[in-house]
């Protein structure tokens, strides 16, 4: 964990490998977990939602989905959740029927902003804590769906029916709940109950739009959903940092047996000292080698991700469809980090090299599912096309580590590309003659970025001397540097 001037980082470590990477700026306010007392300021029924005043720069939206059915009817925001006696989903009213404009609701913040969209809301709040999570208004208790062994879900079952559970409020078993105890359990119950008791209050004394409830920090957070007993040491290199986590610990982990160190290492920055620098740097890139030698290529675009991949320089030892084999084997395995380790969400394709072997399709598919399965985010993995496509869905709660970090570039403006210099100068010298046709005036300028006046001064210039004398009039090319490459300012001399 790294503190540095308005910027945090965590960084996990599996056997010296960065396997997830996190940041948070103070300029970066972050409301995913957060609970708002709102107002409702508009109803859309073309979509069946309702945007929602929080009293932030930008208004939450409210599907109808979201405000009236039970949260455990729904994914929890925290943990998929699974319970015996699940209600079957009845028809959807319509959101004029279920919110009025004015009214005000108890949301929750489920989704981060992104780009121009607002956050997106649910009135069925969840109160995480290490073990458990806490969803006011039910009674049941749920299992998180990570934690199969059926056993191990009768066994949970069995603890919860001995303890002492509030009237008002359900829970979910979090995947890190697998193997606990009746007072680990106990402890979350009283530590959820006592945070839920201070929200109500809160909802009762201030007015909409207000914050009610603040989700904790990335440094918290982080211990509190990442932290295992396997887990052998956090390092900090900040004071700050070391006794907020030291306190954090003593007070929600107390059983806790890690090593806390304070990295005091002089000129050489933390990060640096474990490779992690080296390590992000590279997961901004658009291609990503493979120790065989082959590569894939990760496309981030607007509506999906497309990840494809490469065998490069991986020859093989023995012949083609065992090459392609092992070089999809190892994709697998760095595809699933990469989606860790960007925060890639949304739709996702993965182009595989083809493979001939029906059963080499199948191992590899079942390999990368067992690679997602660790992702602590919600993943759907379809069947693996006849064109060695796999498909999947990874939920996005907030905007990829790429967003986060990088800036839509103001040259291309996104694209990656820009018109060559060649096409510059043609279409320069098809807007010459436009303007020319259109004015009486018979001597212009032509401004044009410096290196498309080249091209027009050279290769081009016998192209714009025949202009001059079909027109009957006279081009003067002037390089200006403070142009785009994409620019073509004319004026006319009277």
């Amino acid at each position: 964990m790294s503190l540095e001037v308005n910027e945090r980082r965590v960084a996990i470590l599996e056997d010296g490998k960065l396997e997830e990477f996190f940041i948070e700026r103070a300029d970066g306010f972050k409301m995913f977990g957060n609970i708002y007392k709102g107002k409702v300021k508009s109803i859309v029924p073309g979509i069946g939602a309702a945007f929602v005043d929080l009293g932030t720069k930008k208004d939450g939206f409210l599907y109808v989905a979201d405000a009236i059915e039970s949260s455990f009817g729904l994914e929890s925001a925290f943990e998929e959740v699974e319970f015996e006696g699940k209600k079957e989903r009845s028809e959807t009213p319509r959101i004029e029927n279920v919110l009025k404009i004015g009214q005000e609701v108890f949301v929750q913040v489920v989704k981060e902003p992104i780009r121009d969209k607002g956050p997106r809301l649910t009135t069925h709040v969840a109160l995480p804590a290490r073990y458990l999570v806490l969803a006011p208004g039910e009674s049941k208790v749920g299992v998180s769906r990570r934690i199969d062994d059926p056993r191990e879900r009768e066994k949970i079952r069995e603890i919860f029916s001995q303890i002492e559970l509030p009237k008002d409020s359900g829970f979910i078993v979090r995947t890190a709940g697998e193997g606990k105890s009746k007072r680990e359990f106990v402890r979350d119950v009283k530590y959820l109950s006592k945070t839920w008791s201070r929200i109500k209050s809160e909802i009762h004394r201030k007015k909409a739009p207000s914050l009610i409830h603040k989700e904790l920090d990335l440094v918290e957070r982080i211990i509190r959903d990442y932290f295992t007993e396997d887990m052998e040491r956090i390092v900090l290199d900040h004071e700050a940092l070391y006794h907020q986590v030291k306190r954090f610990l003593k007070s929600y982990l107390p059983d806790a047996q890690v090593r806390v160190e304070w990295y005091k290492g002089g000129t050489v920055p933390l990060f640096e000292k474990y490779n992690i620098e080296k390590e992000i740097e590279r997961t901004f890139q658009k291609k990503v080698f493979l120790r065989s030698g082959g590569h894939l290529v990760i496309e981030q675009t607007e509506g999906l991700v497309a990840i494809d991949v490469n065998t490069g320089k991986f020859t093989g030892h023995r012949d083609l469809e065992e090459t392609v084999y092992r070089t999809n084997l190892e994709a697998a395995q760095e595809v699933a980090r990469q989606c860790r380790l960007r925060d890639m969400g949304g739709i996702i394709v993965i182009d595989f090299i083809d493979m001939v072997k029906a059963d080499h399709r199948r191992h590899l598919y079942r390999l990368f599912k067992d690679a997602v399965k660790g992702d602590r985010a919600k993943t759907n993995v379809l069947q693996m096309s006849e064109l060695g496509l796999i498909e999947m869905t990874r939920q996005r709660i907030r905007p990829s580590l790429e967003s986060a970090v990088y800036d839509r570039c103001s040259y291309c403006e996104g694209k990656g590309i820009i018109k060559s210099v060649t096409t510059m100068a043609i279409q320069a010298i098809k807007e010459v003659k436009k303007a020319l046709d259109h004015s009486k005036e018979k001597i212009l300028n032509v401004y044009v970025h410096p290196k498309v006046s080249e091209r027009l001064l050279h290769e081009e210039q016998r192209s714009l001397r025949e202009l001059e004398v079909t027109s009957k009039s006279r081009v003067i090319v002037l390089a200006d540097p403070s142009l785009h490459q994409e620019d073509v300012n004319i004026t006319f001399i009277k």
